[in-house]
């Protein structure tokens, strides 16, 4: 084993290790103090690689490496986990791995066990850090909070969900920290049920609010589709924190509630909070999702003259997403044309996005042109944008670059969470376990809606072909059959939620509002961009998102 890393080592850095070793020791940093003979060779050893982590060469680890196994020290915990997190500090993600399958880390120490955990996830490695916390004889706290938070990070809602209850099981207390990370995953998938349990342990436990906490709660009630809920806990705490007053005017703005976003950054300013870059970001949110052109420039002028704060690529984004909204597109272009930096992929797509609600083509391609590396949602929008003006030829050419250039559309897909389980849908799913009940309840409500006078919103389907068709292709997207399940596992009467990854249809709106007037129902439906209540047949976000 130990030759094998030894080669291993020597074949991936050009057989220089050693030499370096040699060297380097001479007289560098990282290698041993020449009179220190009280000190023992594995001191000195953990000392080089505490200050490999300082080091901008990479091979100054594999010299310690190499010389760790030279000196016999190649199966020390303390030294290999030492070793492992420094080549992880250098994304060296294979010799990490190479390590861990040919040392026994079940015997490295709680401590250090932890900071490997913590290291894989945050370079979006999770199994290994799954592998490692299994085969752990015991964990801490940090070692729970490690997995939450890591899980978070990378967007795996459900496996943090699930190691917290496993948490609370093993009788570790949670804390901050863990509060934090898993009141953030019930934002992300905007699963009500489960923050409203997350809420009441973290009251039971009489957890104090921080600023942290105070903001995550305010945003994860307001990313649940309960902006009431976020707006009386952001009375009820204090508000020494801009990130307090950030959370309550972002969620605000998501709700499409710009008058109200207004008023708590005018209370913000009589508070003498000095607002931040997050501030404006959300305050200009608010005005795009309103249409309120001219106080998204006053806002933005204020932000430079009073504030003193420079503009950045977000806060030009959400300016050319306000006037491009408004089908201002001169003045979005023109946005564009006066930023002090060049333009990111997501601005131009804002624009692109704009050029498609507001049919225009000539603009739209220009701004197909200046995206580098189109993925699917560019071709699309383009496609639709064909679409939108009967152009099928050139949509059909936009969908065959699609195929010879190895792009799928991405995936629409809704969730819907029910006695605190989510159920995910795609665009015609039959997955579910209660699919043939879904499609019963989706089959009745489509015929109840056509007599209501329901009619299709077939303009944007990708394809030249009949209306029969084009309708049918509405009838099974994803949010339709989240709410048919919603339907099938609620009361009458009740309040349905649902979320979507992407910008809901044109299609769906007028679909899902005819359907809550008709159920005489609550609709709320988050997609990418905001939240849409809808009752008795109106929406919140008056047909402008």
């Amino acid at each position: 084993m130990r030759i094998a890393i030894i080669k291993r080592i020597y074949l991936q850095n050009k057989r220089t290790c050693i030499r370096q070793w040699r060297s380097n020791h001479a007289a560098s940093s990282i290698g041993f103090p020449p009179n220190e003979p009280s000190v023992s060779n594995h001191q000195l050893l953990l000392r080089s690689l505490e200050e490999c982590k300082f080091s901008t060469n990479s091979t100054s680890v594999s010299g310690t490496h190499a010389r760790i196994i030279k000196l016999g020290y190649q199966t020390c915990p303390s030294l290999t986990s030492l070793l492992v997190t420094t080549y992880l500090s250098f994304n060296l993600l294979s010799f990490a791995h190479q390590l861990l399958n040919e040392v026994p880390y079940h015997k490295f120490n709680i401590v250090s066990c932890n900071l490997i955990i913590a290291s894989f996830m945050k370079m979006g490695d999770i199994d290994i850090a799954k592998k490692i916390f299994r085969k752990m004889p015991k964990r801490d706290l940090i070692s729970w909070n490690s997995m939450i938070g890591g899980f978070v990070k990378n967007v795996q809602f459900q496996e943090a969900f699930g190691i917290f209850r496993k948490m609370l099981s093993s009788n570790i207390e949670p804390d901050k920290f863990t509060f934090s990370s898993i009141i953030t995953a019930c934002a992300r998938v905007g699963a009500l049920d489960q923050a409203k349990w997350i809420h009441g342990l973290l009251t039971e436990k009489r957890i104090e609010l921080n600023f942290i906490l105070s903001s995550a709660l305010i945003d994860m009630y307001s990313k649940c589709g309960r902006i009431e809920t976020s707006k009386a806990i952001f009375v009820s705490v204090r508000h020494d924190h801009v990130s307090v007053w950030n959370a309550m005017i972002n969620g605000l703005a998501m709700h499409g509630l710009a008058m109200d976003a207004i008023e708590t950054f005018s209370k913000m300013e009589a508070n003498n909070f000095l607002p931040d870059q997050i501030t404006f970001i959300g305050i200009l949110t608010a005005c795009s999702h309103c249409g309120l052109t001219q106080q998204g420039r006053e806002y933005f002028d204020l932000m430079r003259t009073k504030y003193k704060i420079k503009p950045q690529l977000e806060h030009y984004g959400s300016m050319v997403d306000l006037f491009g909204r408004a089908g201002l597109l001169e003045e979005a272009y023109e946005v564009i044309q006066e930023m002090p930096m060049d333009p990111d992929v997501v601005i131009w797509r804002a624009f692109l996005s704009a050029c498609r609600t507001h049919r225009n083509l000539e603009l739209g391609e220009f701004a197909v042109a200046k995206i580098s590396n189109l993925d699917s949602g560019d071709y699309v929008l383009l496609s639709n944008t064909y679409c939108s003006v009967n152009k099928w030829d050139k949509s059909e050419k936009v969908r065959s670059m699609m195929k010879r250039n190895g792009v799928n559309k991405s995936k629409g897909k809704s969730w819907i969470e029910v006695n605190g389980v989510i159920h995910q849908f795609k665009a015609g799913d039959k997955s579910h376990s209660e699919t043939e009940s879904i499609y019963k309840v989706l089959e009745a409500l489509i015929g109840r809606i056509r007599h209501a006078g329901y009619v299709p919103v077939t303009e944007l389907v990708l394809m030249d072909i009949s209306e029969e068709e084009k309708e049918e292709n509405l009838n099974y997207h994803s949010e339709k059959l989240a709410l048919a399940y919603g339907i099938l596992k609620s009361s009458p009467g009740s309040e349905i939620r649902v979320s979507k990854n992407l910008r809901t249809c044109l299609d769906c709106h007028s679909w899902l509002k005819l359907v809550s007037k008709v159920l005489k129902r609550v609709i709320i439906v988050r997609d990418r961009a905001r939240f849409h209540h809808i009752e008795d047949g109106v929406c919140t976000c008056g047909d402008y998102w």
